[in-house]
């Protein structure tokens, strides 16, 4: 969407251009044609330091036709390509336009490539170096900036490497997320949970799923408190991959590990989002990236 509401900066770009090329072409003509009576010693009279005069030499004649020659050049150069405001020029030309052309044609100079690559599952792609060094490419410029170079993620950002998936783990859901991507939301729960101290009571809950180090009594406590969580992580605290509910028993801390860092988590919620690829891969190279992603948890898993 454009940032103005009317047509007035385009315009005034156009009008400032083309009056700045007739202004270097109206400078010319004027210095052509007035002329100017050289002193004796041909100066123009100006006398900098004492000493310094400036000589009264006209300009040569190839630099004048070079000035001339760029004017020429700036109005048909305005007329055939976009130059004089939202004028499109008479040829049509635009840098989206070829953008859209040259990725095109970079699309079907690696359609075979990918075609062959179509037919064979994830597992089959991870046996074959070609696919993967293809996929690691893939995986360096449209994933990397998140989950890392290493695929080990950071905090906020899933360890793709441990075999934990938050929304399943098969290509499909993989494939899945790639393409269109996930949104996980985990409301504000301290209302539900209770008291303060409900809430600190949980969280040694929690830690307890995961054989984490806690407090006994409070994690009793905090067990009948736990209801409140269920409804997406399960009454045994090992998720839901239809939800996105993460599993509370594996160890894997994706927003931090800690009491402070649960009751941070129920008190105030979290709203994770990973954006869709479709729009930046095709099909086949979603297919190809994913099944890199499946083998960089199946290396880990060995």
């Amino acid at each position: 969407m454009s940032d103005f509401v009317s047509n007035f900066w385009a315009s005034f770009v156009a009008i400032a251009g083309l009056v700045s090329i007739l202004a270097c072409a109206v400078l010319l003509w004027v210095s052509s044609t007035t002329k100017v009576n050289p002193s004796a010693d041909n100066t123009t009279g100006h006398v900098w330091d004492g000493d310094l005069r400036e000589m009264n030499n006209p300009l040569p004649k190839w630099w004048v036709y070079l000035f001339i020659i760029t004017v020429i050049f700036a109005l048909v150069y305005g007329v055939l390509y976009p130059q004089f405001g939202s004028f499109q020029g008479k040829l049509g030309w635009s840098s989206t336009g070829q953008h859209a052309v040259e990725v095109k044609a970079m699309e079907d100079r690696i359609a075979p490539v990918y075609a062959e690559y179509a037919k064979k599952d994830a597992a089959a792609l991870a046996a074959d170096p070609k696919a993967m060094a293809i996929g690691e490419r893939l995986f360096m410029n449209y994933c990397s900036q998140c989950h890392g170079s290493d695929a080990r993620g950071a905090k906020g950002f899933p360890n793709l490497t441990d075999n934990d998936w938050l929304w399943g783990g098969t290509p499909e859901a993989v494939k899945e997320a790639i393409t269109n991507g996930r949104n996980g939301v985990m409301p504000p729960m301290a209302a539900a949970v209770g008291t303060p101290e409900d809430v600190a009571n949980v969280a040694q809950f929690v830690l307890s799923l995961s054989g984490s180090p806690h407090d006994a009594v409070k994690a009793t406590l905090g067990k009948e408190k736990f209801g409140a969580c269920a409804a997406c992580h399960g009454a045994d605290g090992k998720g839901n991959i239809a939800m996105g509910a993460p599993n509370l028993t594996d160890g894997i801390w994706l927003h931090g590990w800690g009491a402070d860092a649960i009751i941070k988590m129920i008190n105030e919620g979290k709203n994770n989002a990973m954006p869709g690829q479709a729009r930046l891969l095709n099909e086949a190279q979603i297919h190809v990236l994913a099944s890199y992603v499946l083998s960089k948890s199946a290396k880990a898993g060995n």
